[in-house]
């Protein structure tokens, strides 16, 4: 797998990037952190706007930036689609040759991506000869992507596109990113700090705080870190579980996800069987029990855990990391953690009063 590589250290008179990056260059990887944490000057750093003095960029085996050597690409020779926050489109024209002028930009041998291709995933045929004046938002930010993918680059970056937009309109677009990524095989840095865009879009996470990179891997290992926590603690989020759907029990209005050998329900979803369902539990929806319940219970989603790690929040209550297969929180009171005598190792069932598609969220 290819790796996507950089150091970045940039002074500005009130703030400083200081960046040292490993990570896979596949999937949807989220710079997520505060306003001010330095995510876009990544970015930009990324795809060559801004410079560091003393920076290093690999793509793969591609080395687009080496300050040492003397090489810095600019933008326009590193094989990048970027995508602002807002769209740049060019008003004069209209959606087609709004498209076309990346397009034919890139050589003929170089062009691995076909129009008809874009318009299709992107859901634009209806708009190509329409002014960009007559679109609404969400559909401008679908052509800028449109027109940044065209390029055929190797690297999609975005910058927070969805932040002009409103709740419909961003519910509108994130299928079209996620469908994008899972056709055309193009890894994506993804800009933002909004947790419902995350939750909905990360396979990976780069957590920044103040210029720094605070934490970084898969999507649940993150927002269960003591990292995330500890520098972004008001945010509880809980878990992100990947599921497949194993069947639908219509006439109770329910469909089963399968999870590592476990199952949750959740209220009937219309897809089909054997596809994948990204769902959230929060902390605070889940009770833990120590061994069986003999006598019948209206819990639906119980699932077998050992306790991995239990972590102070606040003067009344713990967070108590879970293994099930992946990392799941529960939120509980010091008294229940005492009188229950959890403890790490301990085998425990997680009551799960709750499980949400992520799509649910809002802002």
């Amino acid at each position: 797998m290819s790796r996507l590589v950089a150091q970045f250290h940039v002074r500005y008179p009130t703030f400083q990037l200081s960046i040292d990056l490993d990570a896979p260059a596949s999937d949807i990887t989220v710079l997520f952190g505060p306003s001010g944490s330095g995510k876009t000057t990544l970015l930009r750093c990324l795809a060559g706007l801004e410079r560091a003095s003393d920076g290093f960029m690999q793509f793969g085996n591609d080395v687009w930036q080496d300050e040492k050597r003397g090489l810095c690409l600019p933008l326009y020779k590193r094989p990048i689609g970027y995508v602002f926050q807002e769209p740049r489109l060019f008003p004069h024209y209209n959606v087609r040759s709004n498209l076309l002028y990346g397009y034919k930009r890139i050589p003929v041998e170089e062009r691995r991506i076909a129009i008809e291709q874009v318009v299709d995933i992107l859901g634009i045929g209806h708009l190509l000869e329409r002014r960009i004046h007559k679109l609404s938002g969400g559909e401008q930010q679908r052509v800028a992507i449109g027109r940044a993918l065209l390029t055929s680059p190797k690297l999609l970056l975005l910058d927070e596109p969805l932040a002009s937009l409103d709740i419909q309109r961003k519910q509108e677009l994130v299928p079209f990113i996620k469908q994008l990524h899972k056709a055309l095989h193009i890894p994506v840095v993804y800009v933002s700090h909004a947790i419902n865009e995350i939750l909905q879009l990360a396979d990976r996470v780069v957590l920044l705080k103040e210029g720094k990179v605070v934490g970084i891997g898969a999507l649940n290992e993150v927002l269960t870190s003591p990292q995330f926590r500890r520098n972004l603690g008001s945010l509880r989020v809980g878990a992100v579980l990947d599921t497949r759907v194993a069947n639908h029990e219509s006439e109770y209005g329910l469909t089963r996800l399968e999870f590592k050998g476990q199952f949750l329900f959740i209220s009937l979803q219309p897809v089909s069987v054997g596809e994948s369902l990204r769902v959230h539990i929060l902390a605070s929806d889940v009770t833990l029990v120590v061994g069986q319940i003999d006598c019948p219970t209206s819990v639906l989603n119980i699932l077998e855990a050992t306790i991995l790690e239990i972590r102070e929040t606040d003067q009344s209550s713990v967070d108590v990391l879970l293994d099930i297969g992946a990392p799941l929180v529960a939120s509980i009171t010091r008294k229940s953690l005492v009188n229950l005598g959890l403890k790490p190792g301990q085998r425990v069932f997680a009551h799960i009063k709750a499980v949400a598609l992520n799509e649910e969220l809002v802002e």
